[in-house]
């Protein structure tokens, strides 16, 4: 017990200086995470230690990770994602595994059945990496995030099969054709508790727990659901993820929606860290300095083939900026590569030496994605700039005297309604895929376009604009559009939207010219309603 409290003291403090360290230099927490369980490996020697029971309480990241992720995306949400989730999900595991099975087979000369797991296992990317990364830069509903997210949703499923080919491949009793009927029969039997009993019992579940009127025991409801959600998927064979995942969207459907996604994001992180300690744990020095020219070629192999078959895959239905950005973002070799490699050396599928190359090389992938998403605007733009065809577009239509609307959110949908009624001249830059669509849908003059940058705004003529409008939510996204619109003009007429006191502030000292505060305009409307209330005796 003394032992293991000296370890745990040690890496809560590690990792501690690590990230107080890398902070000032803007690197993520991740970074020092991993770094925290390397340098903790050797201080305890832990190399030959069986590190199971951490391993399970560092997946509860994960979990609560994809169930907070399952919170923003309802069954409703999901429905619209099935090309991003089935079919650009499904082209990039089948293409990637096939490929990476064949450069096993032919170059590192294993068998055919090594060949298939390592191939497939290569196949996942990291979602707890990518979609904490996203959700910190506020670009989860973003457009390559979006299809970011689709992708590693089929990814997790995709997680089943390759486990059940190791079962396959190393069952000495029941037929594949068994096999295969029984997952089957479990997925039906996950999906009814989950999904039919969940949207029939949690709604009168957490009203009867509100009765009670304490925190403390609706966080440990929350906590037995997204638990108990997570046992069963994984008592019928499924990962503990998926469980969560599908807890979370079965919560969207209530109102505790978020409250919920509230009280638990301490939790997330708190689990996150000891997952990406346990991740450190697993890197073996002895192993980099052995085969490191095997391990740097795998990596650049891996990487480059990756994104280019997102990136193919995904150029011929999206615009290619979106592309490239999800094609950098899923480069990697993910967490669940790490258990399906660990389960297959168990089975004796991989040979040591195989094993510990795949597992340093998926590591050090790892810890590239956050530097990569961290610069991923900059890197598309020196290969993809933003501009691309939009100024001549936008020329040629000879937009004057005209409105700007930057942000298609639902005031810029209400603000764009209003327009069209009027006639007036106006037109939309939005950078969320979905929100282009749902616009053209409409008809609305609607460009795929980052207003945050001075090109983009030039090319939609913002000088010989009558005004720009700003309603964009996101706080950071809100300054760098302002900053861009002073930069060309401080004398173009601007009115932003913003939240409260705390974004308005955000925004001083850049001459906009008009600024509308919700939070205080809400108030005057309600004083304003209240005051004209008639009094009725009772």
């Amino acid at each position: 017990m003394e032992h293991l409290l000296s370890i745990l003291l040690a890496t809560i403090f590690i990792a501690t200086i690590f990230n107080v360290i890398l902070k000032k230099f803007d690197i993520p927490t991740i970074i020092g995470y991993i770094f925290a369980g390397l340098i903790i490996n050797y201080m305890f020697d832990l190399m030959h230690i069986d590190k199971e029971t951490l391993s399970h309480l560092a997946e509860f990241g994960i979990v609560f990770l994809m169930f907070t992720i399952g919170l923003e995306f309802s069954i409703k949400h999901l429905d619209s994602m099935k090309k991003e989730v089935f079919l650009f999900g499904s082209l990039q595991v089948m293409i990637s595994g096939l490929l990476f099975t064949a450069l096993a087979y032919f170059i590192l000369e294993v068998e055919v059945k090594t060949a298939i797991i390592l191939g497939f296992a290569l196949s996942l990317s990291s979602t707890a990496i990518v979609l904490k990364m996203l959700n910190e830069r506020n670009e989860i509903h973003s457009g390559y995030g979006r299809i970011t997210l689709g992708i590693l949703l089929f990814q997790d499923l995709a997680v089943i099969p390759i486990l059940l080919m190791i079962s396959i491949f190393t069952s000495n009793g029941d037929s594949v054709s068994l096999l295969l009927l029984k997952t089957l029969g479990s997925a039906i039997i996950v999906f009814f508790i989950l999904f039919i009993g969940g949207k029939m019992i949690l709604n009168r579940f957490f009203n009867w727990i509100m009765t009670t009127n304490s925190e403390e025991i609706f966080l440990v409801s929350v906590l037995f659901v997204v638990i108990g959600a997570s046992f069963i998927a994984e008592v019928f064979g499924f990962s503990y993820s998926l469980g969560a995942f599908i807890a979370g969207m079965t919560i969207a459907e209530t109102k505790y929606k978020y409250r919920v996604e509230a009280d638990l994001i301490p939790f997330r992180d708190i689990l996150l860290g000891i997952f990406f300690v346990t991740i450190g744990m697993q890197i073996d020095l002895s192993a980099v300095v052995s085969y490191w020219h095997m391990i740097l070629l795998l990596l650049v192999v891996i990487m480059v083939l990756k994104a280019l078959i997102i990136f193919g895959i995904l150029r011929t239905q999206i615009q290619r900026r979106t592309s490239l950005k999800t094609a950098l973002a899923l480069f990697q070799v993910g967490e669940f590569s790490l258990a399906v490699l660990a389960l297959a050396h168990n089975n004796q599928l991989i040979s040591d030496n195989h094993n510990q190359i795949m597992i340093v090389t998926v590591v050090i992938s790892m810890i590239m994605t956050p530097f990569v998403i961290k610069n991923i605007k900059n890197i598309v733009d020196r290969f993809s700039p933003e501009k691309e065809l939009r100024t001549d577009l936008i020329a040629s239509a000879g937009y004057k005297d005209h409105i700007i609307i930057c942000g298609y959110g639902s005031m810029g949908q209400l603000i764009a309604q209003h327009f069209k009624y009027l006639g007036l001249s106006y037109i939309i830059l939005e950078h969320d895929y979905e929100l282009v669509k749902l616009g053209k849908s409409k008809k609305e003059p609607i460009i795929l376009a980052n207003a945050m940058q001075i090109g983009t705004l030039e090319a939609v003529n913002i000088r010989s604009s009558f005004a720009v409008i700003v309603a964009i939510d996101n706080a950071f996204k809100l300054r760098l559009t302002c900053e861009a619109i002073s930069a060309i003009d401080v004398n173009i007429n601007t009115v932003v939207k913003v939240k409260n006191d705390s974004h308005q502030k955000i925004i001083e000292g850049l001459n906009v010219n008009h600024i509308i505060n919700e939070s205080q305009e809400m108030a005057k409307i309600l004083t304003k309603e209240v005051l004209n209330c008639e009094i009725k005796n009772t």
